[in-house]
């Protein structure tokens, strides 16, 4: 690319010297006793050496300025992006219409539609980028998938603990899902750890997120837009959910409480497990295996399938076996459900 600028500015250069030659030999600006190609030819040649020497001095503006605005375009929404590309198109719509009469208006009039062209296209870009929500209504809002459900953003821990992989194949979760990419990085952060268990952890949320972009029931997109005012995740998370009215999904219980703060809905992972927990009544009977003690004497512990854990009163006999037990009382905590229980006869089951 930087060959075909520079190769641009010294033509550039040979056509600026070459009309200002040829305004010279019009108006008669050079002594008669001059060759008028002699004029051409130092012109020319001066434009030559002038493009061929600001050559990469302005290759290297044009250069910086691309890359600057591909990085914009690149972080900015693509609802963002829509919503300014329309408002410029009203406003060049505009300009047109108007400057059809400006060209009559002497001396100012070859001169204003330029300004006004410029002025406008620049005025509805702007209205567009501020009325982004009132677009989306009106064409649609490209930053959601087909059910038009409202964006869920990931958090780096509830990416790590896995079950949102199930969450999401079981189809009730709506809408696109967001992984920004401030947690994109803290993710990959961990798993370069040095810590065993914390690299660990985070190679088992890399895997996770391949896992559901490879699967054809949800819509991941990586968002590319940070926030470099701010330095903590959580922050950033908050923000984030404001500014594209999304809700946060995650089972830190310190970000649940910042986003209630904020007032930015919020999907806790824990408090989804615990509600769809089979429900326990005292009188139940289960089978239950008894796999240790418990905390008082003579007590034996199991568990349910889903990890609810049963404390059963003298179970401690029948450790390591099968038994029927009768639900005494069930204990809801902030850790979760706990559930007491009695043996359903004093011998051991079959």
């Amino acid at each position: 690319m930087e060959k075909y600028l520079r190769f641009f500015f010294v033509l550039l250069g040979a056509f600026l010297g070459y009309e200002g030659a040829k305004y010279l030999v019009s108006e008669g600006l050079i002594s008669p006793s001059i060759n008028e190609y002699y004029v051409y030819g130092f012109l020319i040649a001066i434009g030559i050496i002038s493009g061929f020497g600001v050559a990469p001095f302005l290759s290297w503006v044009i250069k910086s300025i691309l890359n600057k605005a591909n990085k914009l375009v690149h972080k900015a929404p693509s609802s963002e992006l829509a919503s300014g590309a329309v408002g410029l198109a009203i406003g060049l719509l505009l300009a047109i219409l108007i400057t059809n009469f400006l060209p009559e208006i002497p001396t100012i009039g070859g001169y204003l539609p330029a300004f006004i062209t410029f002025l406008l296209g620049f005025a509805g870009m702007s209205l567009g980028l501020r009325k982004r929500d009132d677009f989306s209504k009106v064409f649609g809002d490209s930053s959601k998938n087909h059910n038009d459900g409202v964006p869920k953003i990931l958090d780096t821990s509830v990416i790590i603990d896995g079950r949102i992989a199930d969450i999401t194949k079981s189809g009730f979760i709506e809408g696109p899902i967001l992984v920004p990419g401030f947690v994109l990085e803290e993710l990959q952060h961990i798993a370069d750890s040095s810590d065993v268990l914390k690299r660990n952890r985070g190679r088992r949320g890399l895997d996770i997120l391949n896992r559901i972009q490879k699967e054809p029931y949800v819509s991941v997109e990586v968002y590319d837009k940070d926030f470099d005012d701010l330095t903590e995740v959580d922050s950033k998370l908050v923000k984030l959910a404001k500014l594209i009215s999304g809700k946060v999904i995650t089972n830190d219980y310190n970000l649940n409480k910042v986003c209630e703060l904020q007032g930015v809905s919020v999907l806790n992972i824990n408090e989804l497990a615990n509600a769809v927990k089979p429900v326990v009544l005292p009188g139940e009977e289960l089978r239950v295996h008894v796999i240790k003690d418990g905390k008082e004497q003579g007590q034996g512990v199991a568990y349910l399938d889903d990890g609810t854990m049963i404390v059963v009163d003298g179970g401690r006999r029948f450790i390591g076996e099968t038994i029927g037990v009768s639900v005494t009382s069930v204990l809801q905590t902030a850790a979760g459900r706990m559930i007491f229980a009695k043996p359903k006869a004093m011998e051991k089951a079959l």
